[in-house]
């Protein structure tokens, strides 16, 4: 790879065009469109945006794990996203493994730990409380604290078995001793819901919170659960999550039509789902809240600016000169596609963002 590359006549997202002259992993030159030289050149003759690197806070990026595991860069920057967050696919038993696998890819890792030290070995591994070891938590966090962001409970009844909601009352006395903070998977009860956001505090993250499941957010005339606006009040972080079974159109707009907006737009995405949907990729998924009637800048701050604010981590969610390169380019199409969602719901959209190339820590490679 040159040691030096020109991205030529690229869009910003509010319409201007620049270069951006990458060198020694860092930005190190923004100047105007058609005027920067270098080792080599790569002109997108202004068809194509750029925006900080693509951030997905919610995958599962664990390939031994099966059903829910894939590679890194498969679901990296292969797709055109720089970072990765895995969402709890290993406690504290295998978080090194994970972060021996992260060490040998591409893609910026970060991960919750799965409060379960088995992680997703099995898929109920909130259903043996004795797989909750508090003092393995924090020997974990101990030992990875630059690579642990928070602590991860799946909070639905195929996974607690029994135990209601007594996992999420032990996550939260770890996430205490911890520092960290939670991610919480809802989904079907029990628990209820109302039981769940209780106990949720400021800069927990509630993922999936556009489920269709009878227990969601929502109640059966399409209002927010008063809990749920308490909860958003006390300063949670809304994340979307797609997954298999996890996003619905009717969820969302009636999200919309009530004025709560997602802080984060992430997939959950794993190997069955990247492969055969609903899930495919990132940008299968920005589509989606395209269709729904959020610009362009809204729904790409939810994958740059928006979840580097949630990791602390502003250089991630910024192009600025003198930081580490970190930058997905892509188009929007004006193109008719379906779209699907968890639930087989089918909306047609008229435009599609196209991943052209990723800069993921100065190198450059075409998508």
């Amino acid at each position: 790879m040159a040691d030096n590359v020109v991205l030529q006549n690229i869009k910003m997202l509010d319409g201007t065009s620049v270069d951006i002259v990458v060198e020694d992993k860092k930005i190190i030159n923004i100047a105007s469109p058609g005027t920067a030289i270098g080792e080599r050149v790569i002109d997108y003759q202004n068809k194509a945006y750029v925006s900080s690197g693509w951030i997905d806070m919610h995958v599962h990026a664990f390939p031994e794990f099966d059903p829910y595991g894939d590679d890194i860069d498969e679901i990296g920057y292969k797709t055109g996203v720089t970072t990765i967050v895995d969402a709890g696919s290993t406690g504290a038993d295998r978080i090194h493994d994970l972060v021996d696998n992260s060490r040998k890819s591409k893609t910026n890792v970060f991960a919750f730990l799965n409060i379960s030290r088995i992680g997703l070995k099995r898929v109920d591994e909130l259903s043996d409380l004795s797989l909750l070891n508090k003092e393995e938590v924090k020997r974990a966090v101990r030992e990875n604290r630059d690579f642990i962001v928070g602590l991860k409970a799946r909070i639905s009844n195929s996974v607690v078995g029994a135990n209601d909601i007594e996992p999420l009352k032990m996550a939260r006395e770890f996430s205490r001793e911890t520092g960290l903070p939670l991610m919480v998977h809802i989904g079907s009860g029990p628990p209820d819901i109302n039981d769940v956001l209780d106990l949720l505090e400021k800069n927990d993250v509630i993922t999936h919170f556009l489920n269709g499941k009878a227990n969601n957010l929502f109640d059966n005339q399409g209002k927010p659960l008063s809990k749920f606006l308490k909860a958003m009040e006390r300063g949670i972080h809304l994340d979307v999550g797609h997954g298999n079974a996890s996003f619905s159109f009717k969820t969302a707009e009636q999200a919309k039509k009530h004025g709560i907006h997602f802080n984060t737009i992430s997939t959950d995405i794993y190997r069955k789902n990247r492969l055969h949907g609903p899930v495919y990729n990132m940008a299968n998924v920005l589509n989606k809240f395209l269709c729904l009637g959020y610009s362009l800048k809204e729904v790409i701050s939810a994958v740059t600016a928006d979840a580097a604010a949630w990791l602390n981590k502003p250089e991630l969610g910024r192009i600025a000169k003198g930081d580490i390169a970190n930058l997905t380019l892509f188009s929007v199409e004006d193109e008719t596609i379906d779209l699907i969602d968890s639930d087989g719901e089918k909306r047609k959209a008229d435009q599609r963002i196209e991943v052209k190339g990723v800069v993921v820590n100065g190198e450059y490679n075409e998508c």
